[in-house]
């Protein structure tokens, strides 16, 4: 346990043989359960999981009381490992000491990994729930730094991030760096969360009560799973912490294809986008941000589209329709107008719901 609150740590894994053995073994003393989800691996990563919790549970001598509490959180489930949600979609094995190794019955993805962790770890009542990756990116001393935001109750969801330091943000690689500024900014409309930053950080925790408090099994399965989090987390009313934080890059290789991933996670966010502005301030409130929000966007696009017709026809005719262009012009800045006035009353809703640690 730390701080008298129980600790669950998902590890999603897919074809992570030679790291995923290290950061089971690495794993602070403190945690209480640890969910390793194999995502259908085609190498060792099933049977290094289960020689590194062999190792780790010979390390673990003396069973502590948060142990003795998890276990039975375990023993309470039902017989075919949990949630009818987790045993559809996973064979969750018996504990190996700390470790639960869990085997998807079909490849889900990052997210859908995620996804299968956070339902057994609902499922056995973790206080706060850790999320980190196989590939021993994610300094695990600076674990304690997520989880203290949720144990002191300042907030429910903590984040890792690399880009409020500019020592962190320099060791960054500058592909890496452009794609997550880029991103950064697409969350920050999507979710509402604007002060948050490198939305793509994988390392995060999370309280028991805000896993109970949004749609888990609507969660996302793709490497976007992160993002829609935080927009189903904005509509809740959840308050979320920014972490600053180091990343460690080592010798493993990305599995994303960005032709792929791009315009996937593009689309997840604009449909999230307009769902947010829908349930939060349509359907549960009315705030005067979403016609903002929509009478600027229709705005914007007519501006654009009568800008398009006056090139066109200065091209087509050789003139210049002066009064066209100008009317376009200024139906496409009262358009941005609109909207910027609906960013500002979007960060004033949420400002109370975000916070940075340094």
């Amino acid at each position: 346990m730390y701080r008298d609150s129980s600790v669950g740590v998902v590890i999603p894994a897919y074809n992570e043989e030679g790291f995923v053995g290290d950061v089971i073994r690495e794993m602070p003393a403190y945690v209480d359960r640890l969910y390793l989800i194999d995502d259908q691996s085609t190498d060792g990563t099933w049977e290094e999981i289960h020689d590194a919790a062999r190792a780790d549970r010979n390390e673990r001598t003396a069973e502590t009381d948060s142990n003795r509490a998890a276990a039975t959180h375990r023993a309470e489930l039902a017989p075919d490992g949990g949630t009818s949600a987790l045993s559809n979609r996973a064979i969750v094995h018996d504990p190996i000491g700390r470790v639960v190794p869990i085997q998807h019955r079909e490849n889900r993805g990052a997210g859908g990994a995620i996804k299968t962790g956070y339902l057994a770890a609902r499922a056995d009542g973790v206080d706060a729930t850790v999320t980190v990756d196989a590939d021993g990116q994610m300094d695990l001393s600076q674990m304690s730094r997520l989880l203290d935001p949720i144990v002191d109750g300042t907030a429910d969801y903590t984040k890792g991030n690399r880009l409020l330091v500019s020592e962190y943000r320099d060791a960054m690689p500058r592909f890496r760096f452009i794609g997550n500024t880029m991103l950064t900014f697409l969350t920050k409309v999507a979710s509402g969360y604007w002060k948050t930053m490198d939305p793509q950080n994988g390392y995060t925790a999370i309280s028991q009560e805000a896993l109970e408090a949004i749609e888990l099994e609507a969660l996302y399965e793709y490497y976007g799973y992160c993002n829609d989090l935080l927009v189903k987390l904005n509509v809740n009313n959840v308050a979320v912490a920014d972490v600053s934080m180091p990343a460690v890059y080592g010798d493993e290789e990305s599995s994303i294809t960005y032709s792929e991933y791009i315009p996937k996670v593009s689309t997840m966010l604009l449909t999230n986008f307009f769902w947010r502005l829908k349930t939060k301030y349509l359907a549960l409130d009315f705030h005067p941000l979403a016609l903002f929000y929509l009478l600027g966007a229709g705005t914007t696009a007519v501006g654009v589209g009568g800008g398009l017709w006056t090139l066109f026809i200065a091209l087509s005719q050789l003139t210049l329709p002066f009064l066209q262009g100008m009317a376009s012009f200024l139906v496409f800045v009262f358009g941005i107008a609109l909207l910027l006035f609906a960013m500002v009353f979007d960060m004033a809703q949420s400002e109370h719901l975000e916070t940075q640690v340094y």
